[in-house]
């Protein structure tokens, strides 16, 4: 299954602003708050916004952890240079697909709902995408691991109990175990290169 997300999530679930190294409360706190800002300058064209939430998105996601954690077992069955290649592959692809819910933003607005330790000294944050309009609130949990320097960075997303690491890992097994890395490695280079999603 294929995590569909509506216009905020991908702001809101993959970018920030330089985060004080107060805690991952304060730090999605401040991620949340910087992707608003972007979304809603009107004086921004579309292009725009997303070079600026992409180049924010480079910085405060842990790529390498959360490809590791996607591959899990099949991450050793690549070479040095297929993980370095899966790397890039995966934050490219992951940028294309959500960035193009940008233009959807509908002046939503996140509320944090709560945050709780999780084993390996991880830690979740739990927010409310509050929509209006009679539309239905969305949950979103950042998962948030401390890296090398000591700064929180996200290294997965769970919208509505759906697990971002978990979804592409059920889709990268199933690819593996058909071709190998070599497969896994062009299916992304195709879908990178047609701008297309992986499908369901």
């Amino acid at each position: 299954m294929r995590v569909i997300v509506p216009g905020i999530l991908l702001v809101a679930a993959l970018s920030g602003a330089a985060p004080a190294l107060e805690g991952p409360r304060a730090v999605v706190d401040e991620i949340t708050k910087a992707a608003l800002d972007v979304l809603g300058n009107k004086g921004l064209a579309v292009d725009d916004k997303r070079h600026r939430l992409e180049t924010i998105v480079y910085a405060h996601v842990d790529f390498d952890t959360m490809s590791r954690l996607v591959l899990a077992r099949n991450w050793s069955q690549l070479s040095p240079a297929q993980q370095t290649d899966f790397v890039n592959l995966f934050k490219e692809h992951l940028s294309m697909t959500y960035g193009r819910n940008i233009e959807n933003y509908k002046n939503e607005r996140v509320e944090i709902v709560g945050d709780r330790e999780e084993p390996r000294g991880d830690w979740t944050v739990q927010t409310k995408i509050l929509r209006g309009g009679g539309a239905s609130d969305i949950l979103v949990d950042y998962r948030l691991r401390k890296d090398g320097t000591s700064d929180w960075r996200v290294i997965d997303i769970v919208i509505e109990r759906v697990s971002l690491v978990s979804n592409y890992r059920s889709q990268f097994q199933e690819i593996v175990s058909q071709g190998g890395p070599t497969k896994l490695l062009d299916v992304l280079r195709d879908k990178n290169a047609r701008r297309e999603p992986l499908e369901s």
